[in-house]
């Protein structure tokens, strides 16, 4: 194995499940804000449209998806963000964005060639930084603090460096901070591309979850060279569905279709299923945010009332926050988790985010009242 593969920490949720297990095991009702998965069911009629696909007959499905599935996320984003594009061709779906994620750097890097290198932002998903390991490409990951509001913009790196990338991620909203990105900053970064020549990536699964403006994409202001991937996972309560979409350059895509063939495997039909009855209604997605609004809402002022600073945020589920004077975000999660609170430490999500800690809104309204209570104990 890798030295650079070995080294790498727990994966995150794995180590924030560990700990709720251990609290569970010793009779604590833990309230968990650590992992991304909310707990607001799944609409009816999405499960409904699984259970109906269920065929008696169960074969192998295609890398390709099914036209139903494809044509659906081409309506969303043409509602979504007016952009047309091509089910055939510039569609592609994914088992959760997670994969795809993780298998873009093993089809588009040249190693030891003059493309040899990933940029990521730091603090980001950290998938993009694993997979960037695997495909044993030179690293480059961009330092996002309050100094930059936490916006990633390519005049903060070096022009050699954005000569020798084969990737450039951006993930906006962004997890863990959720701010957004305004439009000049993704002009310059298609603009960037077109200099130097990477290809843009473009995490984009929270775009639906917002409290201001709605997010844009990537879509919208370039194709060529671009990657864009959403997600079900957070849109529509699909995390255990494992639903994604890759869209954008065709070109790329029949790249990444070809080798997908051989190491990743295709979505059954009856998620595919699923998810077109997902990716073709809008309003379960709006009842969803309304109960995160509530949360969001519960916590800033509850949070405020006990001084600890939120940084200002407009989209995801997430609120990232400072931790009390002389802690780090690690020594508060411990100390919050002996009362049963479970948070992200910002170490989770890479170097120089010691003093954070990140909030998933995943507790009901209820459960978010009762942690502040618990959290006055502190």
């Amino acid at each position: 194995m890798d030295d650079r593969i070995r080294g790498l920490q727990t994966y995150p949720m794995i180590e924030l499940s560990r700990r709720r297990a251990a609290l569970e095991e010793g009779g604590v009702r833990v309230l968990d804000f650590g992992t991304g998965d909310p707990r607001e069911p799944t609409a009816p009629h999405i499960r409904q449209a699984l259970m109906d696909a269920v065929p008696e007959v169960s074969q192998y499905p295609s890398i390709k998806g099914t036209p139903a599935v494809r044509e659906a996320y081409v309506g969303y984003v043409k509602r979504r963000f007016g952009v047309d594009l091509d089910p055939e061709s510039e569609v592609i779906p994914s088992r959760g964005s997670k994969e795809a994620i993780f298998h873009v750097p093993l089809v588009t890097v040249e190693v030891g060639g003059a493309r040899d290198t990933v940029v990521y932002p730091e603090p980001g998903y950290p998938v993009m930084e694993i997979g960037t390991l695997y495909s044993t490409a030179r690293r480059h990951p961009v330092a996002l603090d309050a100094t930059n509001a936490y916006r990633m913009h390519p005049d903060a790196i070096a022009p050699e460096i954005l000569d020798r990338a084969a990737l450039v991620w951006i993930n906006y909203p962004h997890n863990p901070t959720g701010q957004d990105l305004p439009e000049d900053i993704w002009r310059a970064w298609v603009a960037a591309r077109e200099r130097h020549g990477f290809i843009l990536c473009s995490d984009e699964c929270y775009t639906e979850i917002y409290f201001g403006s709605p997010p844009r994409s990537l879509l919208e202001f370039g194709r060529e060279g671009c990657l864009v991937f959403h997600s079900l996972s957070k849109r529509s309560g699909m995390t255990g569905f494992r639903s994604g979409m890759v869209s954008g350059d065709p070109e790329l895509l029949a790249r990444y279709r070809a080798q997908r063939a051989g190491f990743g495997q295709a979505n059954p039909v009856f998620i595919e299923a699923a998810a077109a009855a997902a990716w073709s209604d809008d309003t379960h997605v709006a009842d969803r945010v309304g109960v995160f609004g509530r949360k969001r809402a519960i916590l800033l002022k509850g949070l405020a009332a006990l001084g600890l600073e939120v940084y200002p945020t407009t989209s995801t589920f997430y609120m990232w926050v400072r931790a009390p004077e002389g802690e780090s975000g690690t020594t508060y999660a411990n100390r919050l988790l002996e009362h049963g609170i479970l948070v992200s430490p910002g170490a989770f999500f890479g170097a120089g985010n010691e003093g954070f800690f990140r909030i998933a809104l995943v507790p009901s309204v209820a459960g978010c009242e009762e942690a502040l209570e618990r959290w006055a104990a502190l």
